[in-house]
């Protein structure tokens, strides 16, 4: 046979039929040398699919950090049970077993060594720590010489956060802003006789021995005050306002007293210290001090058996709560920022939600003598002096906010987690804050060990992460304000939610608060993670706890009040947001539904010494957290909601139970205005709250159907893929055999976009982004440009700070200040109104079309 026919006659060969005689001679030796060559090809076949399977299952891996296309997150989330990459519940599972007690309890003692009241140099080492700690978890490479750290309106700053939806790997900075803040510098407190004499002179220090040696050793460092008081001196005669609410004050106009040049004394409790202040300064008095009454500690009382802290939980009667007294209900921040952020170089304007009287705390201790005097017969009045050698000393003052990222598949939708690392008005947390805000931080820092576990083995979540780290917060949550009101319109339209953490523990019940789009997520997750303290039960359960120290002696009034406090909880068991922590500016300014929780004191547990120099490490090893296990559960609770948030679909926001709590809302203006004598048709906004209800219904239909599609279609998609890859990768390795080169044009993104079936994944996936934008615009719907009358910053409709609450949550607030502050019906009807188109438009962009 000529040797020009070989190449034939191995193509012969090779395609002849199993009954097909074997060739002989000559033609059998040219046989075997094509079965030699066939099987060396096939033997070189595999090992290049082998070779090449592994180098695409390299790619892909690295193409999933770094891929734009929102396909391949969705490819990789569409199971719970998902191994390859790490999602879903099993991500959770593994997130779960990483919070625990040793580490937390190292976390609180490291950075309860650090002195960190706002704009301290101790505080800026706070925010290097924090840095650093995100640089490490979530594997972010340091700049080899200056630290990412950018003042807030510069560049740089801005460009860090506008360019959050671009980043493919773990970033993490700091950003300065220049608020106003205030230091102490001297203070005074006397009762002058009748010749002007001083009849007694106030210890207005705290007092510890060495039973706790941190209270002993920093109990004057910083005396006394509240931040952003007004300096000055004040001279006049005492009245007292029980609680220096706002019916409190009613009560004694009522009663003939006149408030005009006294000295206000008020207890804490029952709304905001600042709006005391303001009551108080409305109404002509000359400056006000407040003080921690034991009636309000419950059944921990020295009168019920129990020793004063150190010896005991009692309170001790030195214990003094600093704090500042800015006016909340106007609007928080920089008191001279209203609205836009403190740059270095902002314009400033006189600060109105800062009083224009002086101020100071007090114990129990010293309010008891001005008591005692009150009801003596002998006239006397009182000196206040509050830093009167020389105005308070306010100055700009750098505050540094710590932010790291972690990048999802789909970078236009944004999770974002925070709480405020600074301590109050004191110079080292050595003495006050191990609960405010040290507890908040070291569980924020165990859900971020958690996620940065995650990350190592392999997990990325569909939307992208924002840690958050807020400077300033005892100042009137400054560091989320301004950074809020800096970057307003990115956070509307990216952040999909927003989840808080202040002081995580500070007694036995769970208190949870949160936007009712998320209130159903605080109780699924809550159920999912066993009670911390109490086998066979969950944390939910921990909503009912209330402490072990009890006695026959308690104030009626304080037990009304306590069961006031929790009964605004809605259907579910969640109450309202109203202000004092920093989801402030998200919920009540931007509309991003928020959340939060954490472990909060009854009248039953161990004296929580709110913002004292008693608020130390032992009192929190020795009655407020001694396992440190309720840390860790708001650890995990925490991580849970962001997990959720940052992977689900479809995202966990429940818009039917929102529409539901609306008209609970309604019913209570209703009763209100009818209390008021107030005449005014409320029928429309009912039917337009009917409408909103049943269009939610319809969009919860529509979600269900659009996950079940889009599932679908992204399973169809993964088992179609693995054969177009491998097809793909066989056809590459014959080319190669060959000589020939692969063609570009065949990588992996190019030709999913060229097949049938992504066209199809992308018809399907249209209808979760749509309903996902749906349930992004619910709550930004209630926002109104115009805000709230009165205090224009506070913009949302649906809910509000209380007018002169501060903390508490007034629901529906235009329409119920419009019955309780105006009683005009004709500014009660227009407030209706605006409620009314505010649902009306909701209705329209939520409405499911056939």
């Amino acid at each position: 046979m000529d040797e020009k026919q070989l190449p034939a006659v191995v193509v012969r060969s090779t395609s002849a039929t199993a009954f097909e005689p074997l060739p002989t001679g000559r033609a059998c030796l040219v046989w075997i040398s094509a079965m030699r060559w066939f099987r060396t090809s096939i033997a070189t076949l595999i090992a290049c699919i082998f070779y090449y399977s592994l180098q695409s299952s390299y790619s892909l891996q690295e193409k999933a950090h770094v891929d734009q296309n929102l396909l391949q997150g969705y490819l990789q989330n569409i199971d719970k049970s998902c191994r390859d990459p790490l999602c879903g519940r099993e991500a959770e599972m593994l997130f779960l077993s990483i919070p625990n007690e040793e580490s937390a309890t190292a976390t609180s003692r490291m950075f309860a060594s650090e002195p960190h009241m706002a704009g301290t140099a101790g505080d800026f080492k706070t925010a290097k720590s924090f840095l650093a700690i995100l640089q490490s978890e979530l594997d972010i490479e340091p700049l080899p010489s200056n630290l990412p750290i950018f003042r807030a309106g510069t560049p740089e700053s801005r460009s860090a956060t506008l360019n959050i939806s671009s980043y493919t790997k773990s970033m993490a900075w700091i950003d300065t802003y220049f608020p106003i803040l205030n230091t102490p510098l001297n203070h005074s407190l006397e009762i002058l006789g009748m010749h002007g004499n001083p009849a007694w002179t106030a210890d207005l220090d705290e007092v510890s021995d060495e039973t706790d040696p941190y209270a002993a050793m920093y109990a004057t460092v910083t005396p006394a005050w509240h931040g952003l008081s007004r300096g000055g001196e004040a001279l006049g005669e005492l009245v007292y306002a029980h609680y220096g609410r706002k019916q409190d004050y009613d009560a004694l106009l009522e009663a003939g007293v006149n408030i005009t040049g006294k000295i206000v004394l008020a207890r804490y409790g029952g709304n905001f210290r600042g709006l005391k202040v303001r009551g108080a300064q409305e109404l002509g008095a000359a400056g006000v001090l407040i003080y921690s009454d034991p009636r309000d500690d419950g059944t921990v009382t020295p009168k019920n058996g129990y020793k004063p802290y150190p010896h005991g939980p009692a309170r001790n009667p030195t214990s003094v709560q600093r704090g500042n007294v800015h006016f909340p209900s106007l609007y928080p921040g920089d008191p001279t920022t209203p609205g836009y952020p403190s740059y270095e170089e902002s314009v400033r304007m006189e600060g109105l939600s800062r009083p224009a009287i002086p101020s100071l705390p007090l114990s129990w201790k010293n309010a008891e003598v001005l008591l005692k005097w009150l009801n003596d017969t002998e006239e006397f009045v009182v000196r206040l002096v509050n830093n009167a050698r020389r105005a308070v000393d306010d100055k700009i003052t750098p505050i540094w906010n710590v932010i790291g990222v972690i990048p999802g598949h789909i970078r236009d939708e944004v999770v974002v987690v925070g709480g405020h690392r600074d301590a109050k008005f004191i110079e080292s947390i050595k003495v006050l804050g191990a609960s405010d805000p040290s507890s908040g931080t070291t569980s924020m820092l165990e859900a971020v060990r958690g996620f940065g576990h995650l990350l190592r083995n392999g997990w990325k979540p569909l939307r992208s992460i924002v840690i958050a780290s807020w400077d300033a917060e005892e100042f009137g949550l400054i560091g989320s304000t301004e950074w809020g009101e800096d970057f307003t319109d990115w956070i509307g339209d990216h952040v999909v939610a927003y989840v808080n953490i202040d002081t995580s523990v500070s007694g036995s019940r769970l208190r949870t608060s949160a936007s009712p789009l998320l209130a159903h997520l605080l109780v699924q997750t809550a159920t999912q993670i066993p009670h911390p303290t109490s086998e066979g039960r969950t944390l939910w359960d921990a909503r009912n706890d209330s402490g072990t120290l009890f006695g026959d002696d308690i104030d009626e009034e304080v037990l009304n009040m306590d069961y006031t406090a929790y009964s605004p909880e809605d259907s579910v068991g969640v109450r309202p947001l109203g202000s004092g922590s920093d989801y402030t500016v998200f919920l009540q300014y931007i509309g991003v539904p928020s959340a939060e929780a954490c472990f909060t004191s009854t009248l039953h547990d161990p004296v929580y010494h709110y913002h004292s120099v008693f608020d130390t490490p032992r009192w929190q090893d020795l009655y407020g957290d001694p396992t440190f296990s309720r840390h860790v559960a708001i650890a995990k609770h925490i991580g849970l909601q962001v997990l959720r948030l940052s992977g689900d679909l479809v995202l966990p926001l429940n818009t039917t139970h929102y529409s539901l709590q609306l008209e609970t809302y309604v019913d209570q203006v209703v009763t209100l205005a009818t209390a008021a004598s107030i005449d005014v048709d409320f029928l429309p906004l009912r039917d337009s709250v009917y409408s909103l209800q049943a269009a939610s219904l319809d969009l919860d239909v529509e979600k269900a159907e659009a996950e079940h599609k889009s599932r679908a279609a992204l399973r169809f998609l993964k088992r179609h893929g693995r054969t177009a890859r491998m097809t793909r990768i066989v056809l590459c390795a014959l080319r190669k055999l060959t000589g020939k080169m692969c063609r570009p044009e065949e990588s992996e993104l190019q030709l999913k976009a060229e097949t049938e079936s992504e066209r199809r994944l992308l018809q399907a996936l249209e209808p979760v982004r749509a309903v996902n934008g749906k349930l992004i615009a619910f709550e930004r719907a209630f926002i109104s440009k115009d805000g709230i009358k009165g205090r224009e910053w506070f913009k949302h409709l649906g809910v509000a700070p209380g007018k002169w609450l501060g903390y508490g949550a007034t629901t529906l607030p235009g329409i119920t200040e419009a019955i309780s502050f105006n009683g005009d019906p004709v500014a009660v009807a227009h407030e209706i109104e605006r409620l009314k188109c505010a649902i009306d438009g909701l209705v329209e962009k939520i409405r499911v079309h056939a």
